[in-house]
């Protein structure tokens, strides 16, 4: 390789999970004798308020700004969270490395582990992804469905913030009662094993930051992606129950990054260190349907793919926005095929009625005035 040893530089966004994320391509590059640099750019996605969230698949508002870097050649490449990338891009462009992908799952993080059926009747759950909240309210319309921005640990502290609150005011005032009747001959007897001041000093450094955190909305529950989750390194802090994926098709891509350069010589040597095969193989196949579809993030839709011998297995379910409608399919295409396979399970998904719920949501979204 040419340029081992050389240093490159890469554009990444400036979250805590974004800068993880980097970090497993930047390990993986150095252990091939690159010199790797991280490139911080707040794009125009990190700017954007909750009421702009739905225009977040029509401008790429994650991805543009990072792979902008790349075409002024300020950069020599740039990270993404492959659901983040739209699925046309310049043409100047390549998707120069694909590595292992992590869990494709979503999950549902409560304060005590509860799964999705028993919350109450009516829990308010956060997401403002527009696919979970059309399988979120498909298979449980009584639930209220709230929107919910931030990075990962921002979204946790808004859940566990009401009731961590709760806990400490009680505890407060037990301990007020328990130095009242302290010396008094009496039956009361303290309901902790540990006094305020030692269960705050056990709590985690989140669970610390969400005491502090003023309350907007009382969450049930929030859905997360594993693998953002399990990146941030805040999957053993939190309780959670991974959601059936027959039910909660994943976002295509989810769980996978993807480095984005010019074609060149350096392109080259990237996709020989990084590229996973299977993976690309994989996200190709759900890339290439949503692609056909027009979806892009304007529609609900969940798209996986797996490969299961000489064929990739692919699961897709298109939503209506409230979840009240829904085309599904499943189908298996060959490997060495699996472009043309692609493209002909979006054909005959659009053909089942899925063109007419995603030609709907863009008209909801506004997305077909641009």
């Amino acid at each position: 390789m040419s340029n081992r040893g050389k240093e490159i530089t890469l554009a990444t966004r400036g979250s805590d999970l974004a800068i993880r994320q980097s970090g497993e391509v930047t390990a993986a590059l150095e252990d091939r004798r690159f010199s790797v640099e991280l490139v911080e750019v707040e794009t125009t996605g990190d700017q954007l308020d909750d009421a702009l969230i739905t225009e977040l698949g029509k401008t790429g508002a994650f991805v543009r700004d990072l792979d902008r870097k790349v075409l002024d050649e300020e950069v020599d490449g740039a990270i993404h969270s492959m659901k983040d990338m739209p699925t046309e891009h310049p043409s100047e462009l390549i998707v120069a490395g694909v590595p292992e992908r992590a869990s494709a799952n979503d999950v549902l993080v409560t304060p005590d582990g509860k799964p999705i059926d028993a919350l109450r009747e009516g829990a308010v759950v956060g997401t403002s992804s527009l696919r979970r909240k059309a399988q979120l309210l498909n298979h449980r319309p009584d639930l209220t469905v709230e929107p919910l921005r931030g990075n990962v640990d921002t979204r946790i502290e808004k859940l566990l913030a009401p009731v961590l609150q709760a806990e400490h005011e009680e505890r407060t005032e037990e301990e007020k009662e328990r130095k009242a009747h302290s010396g008094k001959k009496d039956s009361y007897e303290f309901p902790y094993d540990k006094r305020v001041e030692e269960w705050f000093d056990d709590l985690s450094e989140i669970k610390r930051r969400a005491l502090e955190r003023e309350v907007e909305t009382e969450y049930d529950a929030i859905v997360l992606a594993e693998a953002g989750l399990q990146r941030s390194g805040l999957a053993h802090q939190v309780e959670y129950d991974r959601l059936p994926q027959s039910q909660f098709v994943p976002a295509p891509g989810q769980g996978a990054l993807a480095v984005t350069t010019l074609d060149n010589e350096l392109s080259q040597d990237i996709n020989t260190v990084l590229d996973h095969p299977r993976t690309r193989v994989e996200t190709t196949v759900e890339r290439t349907i949503l692609r056909e579809l027009n979806g892009g993030c304007i529609a609900p839709i969940g798209v996986h793919a797996i490969i299961q011998g000489e064929n990739v297995h692919v699961e897709v379910q298109v939503f209506s926005q409230d979840g009240s409608e829904t085309v599904s399919m499943k189908r298996d295409v060959p490997i060495q095929t699996h472009v043309t396979g692609a493209k002909k399970v979006a054909a005959e998904l659009a053909d089942k009625g899925a063109r007419d719920l995603i030609a709907e949501a863009r008209k909801e979204t506004g997305a077909d005035a641009e």
